[in-house]
């Protein structure tokens, strides 16, 4: 339950004033629905009025506070066109500028002949001062606007900055005085004002020096956050600990039969990463691991190998992926390995129905399935394991953080291993995996050769078409990948549905298609036609990214390339130089390019090695973007920038350690403000983890 001190705070945030139902909603969508979720949306800037020169004396791009006479007024001419007001002061003059605004009124608000101050950022148009739209206009006898400095919001369309500043202050009004939740000592170092205090000065700053994301007000609020997300994920873990596990040892019949199939020895990596593996496993408390590993560090034999230690020991595994098309093809790729060294694998999707997939489930409950590869379709109640003690988890970022412990419900004290071939820098490994162990593979295996990769200017896309169909006749095949299925009137992208029909015009029958939209059937069947070879090019969106595996694809073109991130991009290029031949990515941009995309492009032509571009695209992204953090399972920080708060996150993640090791119920002074601390960002699973241990 949370703790009724903070009911004020996770009210609706259309309670709070100046939002009715309209304006409410458009709050709701820019920051979240309660009135917590306003008290996160810090400012971004400031409007300093203090300045208030002469109109000669105004320096443009400036926000300046004048004295003016109103000397007239000019309405538009045409409609869509500004109203425009003349002023003078003893220096020159200049006009205010507005739009969509009634004449009657602007002149019962500036009356021809009265002394008026004006605030806002003046320009100049055609060699004369003009201040459009100003924020500020009173008679001189009301004095100067009412403050000097005023917060700058981010804002979303229909919500101006008024009636969010109005919520804001009154969301600020209802915050309570809570107790403590940090290390007075710490406090006391880092010189830091109370949550409350901070709070208020954040959304009150005084300078420039107060919005900035290392002033003791903001480094205050983002530690509050960091410590939160690793307590909660150190809380999850020392649960974890505590079940009941079961220690998992093969006597590596079945791995040497593998091993003895493989046309290649196992990389330094790999092996290192198995050691960790099995120890884990051999433990009688539950595993919980991340294997983290590059585009073809060779992951899959890895899970392999570990999955046939739970069979060894007469056990079972699943290793669930995110979609079918991976699934199947876990499957496809293993199931001659399997075979060979007498591990018996099935598959279940959701695509399964009936009496095929009830026979599935009898022969799981009755042992005679050793591993089950599978999608989101294992997690439903029917399915029901003889004995399962390893549970692997593919592509994690697709999935929950609590999916991956949900798996763990079909066996006794199950081992967790979680997989990702999107390499994630340490700082965001910390903040989505703190409560797991991390092995990385960073070599690949033998044979995997590396992928030329150039960015190339849109409009050469004749060459790169003609550079394919000479490629398409000596038996190579192409991914062609596009930012949107269809057309949009909005966006001018590349669409994969009309790339498509132009390239069966110029290379034939041999061009297939596979988006999103598209039922899973549907893409399979495109998809094995490719592999197979009947088709020689795949036009798609990015449902190809992860995972899709076509030795015989060697050349890889991306259009609109600057629009896709560093991380896309990267796992795009994965998916070619899977093969005996040279293989190619072609990045096409379309000029003139920003200088993060023009950045991102250039770490693609410089480097394959996947945890350079992780760190790189989080160094010009921001954390929030990595992977696109909605669907990631990443946390969602409001005040904390993990590009610039690492070290507080470090910080973070040894204070909560220290806190679970002394205090695991949360039941000091300062465990019980911590426990506060926990429901106020919304990290109630944790607590829960509490009263269930």
């Amino acid at each position: 339950m949370r703790p009724p001190v903070l009911y004020p705070l996770f009210a609706p945030i259309t309670s709070l004033p100046g939002l009715g139902p309209r304006l409410g909603k458009l709050a709701e969508r820019l920051t979240g629905p309660h009135v917590a979720d306003i008290l996160w949306h810090l400012p971004t800037g400031i409007l300093d009025r203090a300045n208030a020169p002469s109109i000669a004396e105004a320096p443009e791009g400036r926000i300046v506070t004048l004295t003016v006479r109103v000397d007239g007024h000019m309405p538009p001419v045409q409609r869509h066109r500004p109203y425009r007001v003349r002023c003078t002061d003893h220096t020159g003059e200049m006009e205010l500028v507005f739009f969509h605004v009634k004449g009657d009124w602007l002149e019962k608000k500036l009356p021809q002949g009265a002394m008026v101050v004006v605030s806002g950022k003046v320009e100049r148009f055609n060699g004369l001062l003009q201040m459009p739209h100003p924020d500020h206009f009173a008679p001189v006898e009301e004095g100067a606007p009412p403050q000097e400095v005023e917060a700058v919001y981010p804002l979303t369309g229909g919500l101006n900055p008024k009636p969010l500043r109005t919520a804001i202050q009154a969301a600020l009004a209802r915050a309570p005085d809570l107790e403590e939740w940090q290390d007075p000592a710490w406090l006391e170092r880092q010189g830091w004002p109370t949550w409350k205090a901070a709070l208020a000065g954040a959304h009150d700053p005084k300078g420039e020096k107060d919005v900035n994301p290392l002033s003791p007000l903001r480094q205050r609020l983002a530690y509050d956050e960091l410590l939160a997300n690793q307590l909660a994920l150190a809380l999850v873990r020392w649960h974890q600990r505590r079940l009941a596990g079961r220690a998992t040892v093969g006597d590596g019949t079945l791995r040497t039969r593998i091993q003895a199939a493989l046309p290649y020895q196992l990389t330094g990596a790999q092996a290192q990463a198995l050691v960790e593996i099995d120890a884990d496993m051999a433990q009688p408390e539950r595993m919980l691991r991340l294997l983290q590993g590059d585009v073809g560090s060779g992951k899959t034999i890895v899970a392999l190998m570990a999955m046939a230690t739970a069979v060894e020991a007469g056990a079972q595994a699943a290793l669930m992926a995110p979609t079918e098309i991976l699934a199947r093809q876990h499957a496809e790729s293993l199931a001659d390995l399997a075979e060979t060294a007498g591990i018996r694998l099935a598959l279940l999707t959701g695509r399964d129905k009936g009496k095929a997939r009830q026979q599935v489930l009898d022969r799981l409950a009755s042992g005679e399935i050793d591993i089950l590869i599978g999608t989101h379709a294992l997690f439903q109640e029917d399915v029901a394991f003889r004995d399962l003690a390893l549970a692997i988890i593919d592509e994690q970022h697709k999935f929950g953080v609590h999916q991956r412990l949900a798996l763990a419900t079909k066996g006794r004290g199950v081992d967790t291993l979680v997989m990702t071939a999107t390499p994630i820098p340490r700082t965001l490994t910390l903040t989505a995996y703190g409560d797991m162990d991390v092995s990385r593979l960073m070599e690949k295996p033998p044979g995997r050769k590396p992928v030329v990769t150039r960015a190339a200017a849109a409009d050469r896309i004749e060459e790169v078409v003609e550079r394919v169909a000479a490629a398409i006749k000596t038996g190579q095949r192409v991914y062609w990948v596009c930012p949107l299925v269809d057309e949009s009137e909005t966006v001018d992208l590349a669409n994969a549905t009309l790339r498509h029909a132009t390239l069966m015009e110029r290379l034939g029958g041999c061009v297939g298609l596979v988006h999103g939209k598209m039922k899973g059937a549907e893409k399979d069947a495109v998809m094995a036609r490719f592999a197979a070879g009947e088709l020689s090019v795949l036009v798609a969106t990015t449902v190809i990214e992860v995972g899709v595996n076509v030795p015989e694809a060697t050349i890889m073109v991306v259009e609109h390339a600057e629009r896709f991130g560093l991380a896309q991009l990267h796992q795009l290029r994965g998916r070619v130089g899977r093969g005996e031949r040279a293989s190619a990515c072609l990045l096409l941009y379309t000029a003139p390019l920003g200088e993060t995309a023009r950045a991102r492009l250039d770490v693609m032509t410089s480097t394959e090695d996947g945890f350079i571009i992780a760190e790189k695209d989080l160094e010009l992204r921001g954390a929030g973007e990595v992977l696109g953090t909605r669907q990631s399972g990443l946390p969602e920080f409001r005040m904390a920038d993990i590009t610039v708060h690492a070290d507080l996150l470090a910080t973070a993640r040894d204070d909560a350690s220290l806190m679970v090791a002394r205090d695991p119920d949360l039941e000091t002074p300062r465990g019980q403000a911590l426990r506060v601390l926990l429901y106020l960002f919304q990290r109630d699973e944790a607590v829960k983890t509490l009263r269930s241990g």
